[in-house]
């Protein structure tokens, strides 16, 4: 799914040794997980099941563990996507992913720098900035049913979640990875959480 090796590359920036794993029963047991990803919402939804990390993942939220789903690790903690036809998710945040509108001079995919607003405090923004610029990559957006889940959000043609937070479950839809101090900033709260 993507941008794993970015992603632990940043972890070891902020000072964590974190570790890659595909093993359902080690998935199981961690106390604190990381869903990265890039590429097609049925394609990863497809791997998750076959693998069994789908059921690894549910064990490990249900015990307690914190899981950070980041670009399309985010929106695969939705119910639904309409990538590439009706996909369900993991069901963990109700509400589905979409594709932004067709409008006149709006590019999609959303590429490239933009204003992150956040919508209340959390340890995951510790030392963020309202209004800090992150990078974005991805033509899907995650329309939440309930606006309590909803972080942060960013604007592309419509406002959108760029961030989400409900109980252990945390979502970033911009790549903190590649964001410079405002992304490497919430994966070191991340690990200190």
């Amino acid at each position: 799914m993507g941008n794993i090796r970015s992603v632990l590359n940043a972890l070891r920036e902020v000072g964590s040794a974190g570790e890659l794993i595909s093993d359902p029963e080690k998935i199981a047991r961690r106390g604190k997980l990381i869903l990265p990803g890039v590429g097609a919402f049925g394609e990863a939804m497809s791997n998750l099941r076959r693998s069994a990390i789908d059921q690894s993942l549910e064990h490990a939220r249900h015990a307690g563990a914190l899981i950070l789903g980041i670009c399309l690790g985010m929106q695969l903690l939705l119910s639904t996507s309409e990538e590439g036809g009706a996909h369900a998710g993991l069901g963990w945040i109700k509400g589905r992913v979409v594709r932004f509108p067709e409008q006149a001079g709006l590019r999609v995919p959303h590429m490239g720098w933009n204003e992150l607003r956040l919508n209340r405090e959390h340890a995951l923004t510790r030392g963020v900035a309202n209004g800090s610029d992150v990078y974005f990559l991805h033509s899907y957006y995650c329309a939440c049913d309930d606006p309590g889940d909803v972080l942060a959000t960013a604007t592309h043609g419509v406002a959108f979640a760029a961030m989400l937070a409900r109980d252990n479950l945390l979502g970033i839809q911009f790549h903190p990875e590649k964001s410079q101090q405002p992304g490497l900033a919430m994966l070191r709260n991340f690990v200190q959480l």
